[in-house]
Order: C-alpha cells, then sequence, then structure tokens
C-alpha cells in the first residue's frame, strides 16, 4: 500500500514531469480536488486511471474507504487542482488520518511546480528564510496580519485572489509603504507577470492596466530590519564616518606640510633636543 503525493503543474501543462506521470499511470486511483480540472492534465498525458474527488468538504465516510482501499492494498495518488498537495491544501486531512491509522502505509512525495518556490525564486528578494501565509483570512485578523509585518525580518510570501488584492496592497501600503513586493500573477502561464516595486506604488501599478487585475497572485514582501539589525548598521555607519573623517584630516595636513614625514621629523628634532638639554644639566649638576 503506497500514498503518492504528486504535484502537477501550476498552470503551463509542460511541467508535468516524468516520474509524475509514470505514478499516475501506474496507480490503482487518483484523488483529486476537482475531477474535471484534473481530467484535463490526465487527458493531456494520456492517462486513464480512474479518478475520485477529495476535498475540503470530504466526509468522515468518504476518508474512511480511502483508508480502507489503502488497508487492501491499494496505491493511491494524492492531486490538487495545481502545484504541490498540502500546502494551503485540504491534502493534508487525508495525509493526518493515514499517518494516524495506518503508520504501515508507505507515504511518498513526488516533487514538482510550487506557485511558492516559482515566486521567490524569481523576486529578487533573498529569501534563505521566510514566512508563508497560505491564504490570508478574509476579514477578521487581516489587519491586525499586516500590522505584524512591520516588525518581520524575513520576506513573507502569501497568495490572495483578484477580487481582494488590491485592497491587501492599500492595507499593506499604510504600515510599511517603502518595503519593496513582488506581484506575481499567472505564473507559467500566457500572461505571467512579475512585478517588483515599493508597496506605496503597487495599488496603482494594479490600477494602471486592468490586465495587471486578473489572475491567480502570489504576493511576495520584503522582510524588514530587526531594531537589533539598525543599531548595528548605525554603528557600522558610524565607524566609517569616523575613519573617513581621520582620512580627510590626514590627507588635508599632507597637503599642507608634505605630508605625515613632516610631523614625524619635527616630532624627532623635538625629542632631540629634549634630551641634549638633558644631558647638559646632568654635566652641570657635576
Amino acid at each position: 500500500m503506497t500514498l503518492y503525493i504528486v504535484a502537477t503543474p501550476i498552470g503551463n501543462l509542460g511541467d508535468m514531469t516524468y516520474r509524475a506521470v509514470e505514478v499516475l499511470k501506474s496507480v490503482d486511483l487518483i484523488l483529486c480536488e476537482d475531477t474535471r480540472t484534473t481530467k484535463t492534465l490526465l487527458t493531456h498525458y494520456d492517462i486513464n486511471t480512474k479518478t475520485r474527488s477529495f476535498h475540503t468538504h470530504s466526509t468522515e465516510k468518504e476518508r474512511a474507504s480511502i483508508i480502507e482501499l489503502l488497508k487492501d492494498g491499494k496505491d493511491l495518488a494524492l492531486v490538487s487542482d495545481a502545484g504541490t498537495p498540502c500546502i494551503s491544501d485540504p491534502g493534508v486531512l487525508l495525509v493526518m488520518e493515514v499517518r494516524d491509522q495506518l503508520p504501515e502505509c508507505v507515504i511518498v512525495p513526488i516533487p514538482g511546480a510550487s506557485a511558492i518556490i516559482t515566486a521567490l525564486s524569481a523576486s529578487g528578494i533573498p529569501a534563505s528564510s521566510y514566512t508563508f501565509l497560505g491564504f490570508l483570512p478574509h476579514k477578521k485578523g487581516r489587519e491586525t496580519l499586516f500590522k505584524s509585518m512591520i516588525d518581520a525580518d524575513m520576506p513573507i510570501v502569501f497568495y490572495e485572489s483578484v477580487h481582494r488584492v488590491e485592497k491587501t496592497l492599500a492595507s499593506l501600503a499604510t504600515h510599511i509603504p517603502l518595503r519593496q513586493i513582488v506581484i506575481a500573477r499567472e505564473l507559467t502561464k500566457i500572461h505571467e507577470t512579475l512585478h517588483r516595486c515599493r508597496l506605496d506604488e503597487a495599488v496603482a501599478w494594479l490600477e494602471a492596466d486592468d490586465n495587471h487585475r486578473r489572475g491567480e497572485f502570489v504576493l511576495v514582501v520584503e522582510g524588514g530590519e530587526t531594531p537589533r539589525d539598525l543599531v548595528r548598521r548605525s554603528q557600522a555607519a558610524a565607524q566609517h564616518v569616523g575613519a573617513n573623517l581621520i582620512g580627510v584630516v590626514l590627507n588635508k595636513l599632507d597637503a599642507q606640510h608634505d605630508g605625515y614625514g613632516y610631523y614625524s621629523y619635527q616630532y624627532d628634532s623635538y625629542r632631540q633636543r629634549e634630551e641634549e638639554e638633558e644631558a647638559e644639566k646632568k654635566v652641570a649638576r657635576g
């Protein structure tokens, strides 16, 4: 018994992997978020495996019947409408139950397209670490979440719908107007767009062309500096300014007095005269 977690394209059908096609052809059943959406992909790759729907509204009875299929030794594949299953996706509920009820079941991830990673890779925003928020809450908690981004010290990535994207950008601009954002829409599709700008410029860009408001969105918000980062940067700047100031003074002295050698010669001469006078005093004291 094996449950395959199979990533599918997020827009361009050409992004399907050979391994994913082989797995979908070999399993006994494909569990789909929407069988009609998945049918387009299966037809394109001549995959004739039977399908069954599994989504947010699947009942406990339906989940139990899937568990029974695995108990009977069947191999199943889980796909979402697009991208990698179980990431902001109801498939995670099934994987949780399988791990709890069938610990002997082998769960195999088949990697592929991911809207999150696709957007980050082309954003130009450093993302050795980042925070992924999935889909934001529709109403309650949205403004609180936006305010919390003021203190975020790493990039924040999340999905947004076409109906709320303009309002979201406007809200973010009130809290972090100078932070950079990448607006990624229709990734891997014909009208793919990745636009980078400051948040206080984002709404104007969206309104400049009706096409900018269409499609599915991934938003990548640049991480800010923590108070500790600001202190360190200020200290470094102060040291840099101090070093430059000393350099300017020495250069000015060099220009006026033939450089540091002049002062070195004067100092040595002064010390020599002091030593000579001290020697004369010792002789006088006898």
